[in-house]
């Protein structure tokens, strides 16, 4: 059980694709998409996950994370007890000094946004930006996951 430290940003072109060591299809929903706690289900490639997660502080920074492997079938079965909307993207993994950024771009209703994510050590660990990243929007709800399950970004 540990805290989930990471900043997001938005990402200006698709030169990604190109730097990306590895990439995976993830649909995902939530059981759970109330303030302050999330329960998740996810199939990302041919795997299940179940993740929890609390509150994120002032910053959007730092919050509670869980999250623990459930079998493809468990995480099926899960997802029919989800919340309408789903999240489907293909999450791009792209080293970056010391760090790997998570880019993900999004399909269905989020088409069009793409954002990455990099997890840290600290709030104020320091990292190397790659080129296409954009604007800052660590704590900007609108682009948190469960966010845009309800309000999706082709609507805004």
């Amino acid at each position: 059980m540990g805290q989930e430290i990471e900043r997001k940003f938005l990402v200006k072109d698709d030169s990604y694709k190109l730097e990306a060591y590895a990439h995976s299809h993830i649909v995902q929903g939530y059981i759970c998409s109330a303030c302050g706690r999330t329960v998740r289900v996810r199939i990302r490639d041919n795997k299940g996950y179940l993740t929890i997660k609390g509150a994120s502080n002032d910053s959007g920074t730092s919050r509670y994370e869980w999250e623990k492997e459930i079998s493809l079938q468990e995480a099926e079965e899960l997802m029919k007890l989800c919340e309408p909307g789903v999240i489907d993207k293909i999450r791009y993994l792209v080293k970056s000094g010391e760090h790997i950024f998570e880019v993900d771009e999004f399909y269905g209703e989020n088409e069009g946004l793409t954002v990455a994510e990099v997890e840290l050590n600290s709030e104020d660990e320091l990292f190397k930006k790659p080129h296409f990243i954009e604007k800052e929007v660590t704590g900007d709800i609108r682009y948190y996951n469960s966010f845009l399950m309800k309000n999706p970004y082709t609507r805004w």
